[in-house]
Order: structure tokens, then C-alpha cells, then sequence
């Protein structure tokens, strides 16, 4: 058997004290996670942070840091490598088809994050949003990648 990790990505939007987050239903069940999703072939990862969010929120979003890197081990066994991104809120477009399984984008604060506990998708909601919440900022241009227009 081959071990195949999932690249993905995931962002983290604060406004006012509150936080976007997705609502989606998976396995039959409605569970809560940042806008987030896999990195498809030929796409850069910071392409692929602002493609997920628009497509699971309907935001359009800057990106401003990478809060993480993070590794979670599922219990079906795959393994998801998270970068994890800080961004900020730019426009929603109200018109915008949402991915097969979002229910919609809701904003919500800590406290209101923590009462839905049960609903997070992975424990990777709370502490992306937990380093965001202390501060943790990275450089985007942490990120390297071979072949991108910024190598050029």
C-alpha cells in the first residue's frame, strides 16, 4: 500500500471578534471547518488558499501571512498536511455557486466556536485559529515554489 499525504489549505479570516468558517455537510453530518481544501495539480499553494475560500465562502480575501503548517492524522487513516493562512476580508460576491456540501459561510466568536465543538471537522479548527488568535505571522515569501512567476 502507498502512503498518499493530502496536501490542503486553510484560512483564517477575523473580523470584528468573530471568525469565517464554513458549514458543510460530510458523511451525512453538518460540520464546521475554516475555508479549506486540497491543492489541485499545477496550482500554487497561496492560488489554492484564495480558490477554497471563494468557493466555500463566497469571499474574496488577501492573504496577509501563513499562520501554520500543521499535520493531522484522520481516523480513516489519511493524513492531511494544512497550511494555514491569516486573511482579510476584501468583498463577498452574494452570486457565487458554493461547493457540492457548503451549506454556507457563517462568522462566528470564540465562544460561539467552542459551544459548537461536536461540529468541528478536525481538532486543526480551533488551533489554526488558536496560533491566529497569539499572533502567528509568517512572511507569504517563506513559501518557495519551483516554477512560480515570482522564481522567474
Amino acid at each position: 500500500m502507498t502512503w498518499t499525504p493530502h496536501a490542503t489549505v486553510a484560512t483564517i479570516v477575523e473580523q470584528d471578534g468573530r471568525y469565517l468558517l464554513v458549514e458543510e455537510i460530510v458523511d451525512g453530518e453538518t460540520v464546521l471547518n475554516q475555508p479549506a481544501g486540497h491543492i489541485e495539480e499545477n496550482e500554487s499553494i497561496l492560488e489554492a488558499a484564495l480558490r477554497e475560500t471563494l468557493e466555500e465562502t463566497g469571499w474574496h480575501v488577501e492573504l496577509t501571512g501563513l499562520v501554520g503548517i500543521y499535520n493531522y492524522s484522520a481516523p480513516n487513516g489519511i493524513t492531511y498536511y494544512r497550511f494555514s493562512f491569516a486573511a482579510k476580508a476584501i468583498e463577498q460576491d452574494a452570486d457565487a455557486l458554493l461547493d457540492t456540501g457548503i451549506i454556507g459561510p457563517v462568522w462566528l466568536n470564540l465562544e460561539e466556536l467552542e459551544a459548537r465543538r461536536a461540529q468541528w471537522r478536525s481538532p486543526m479548527v480551533k488551533r489554526c485559529i488558536e496560533d491566529f488568535a497569539a499572533g502567528k505571522r509568517y512572511p507569504l515569501d517563506l513559501i518557495y515554489e519551483h516554477g512560480s512567476s515570482a522564481d522567474e
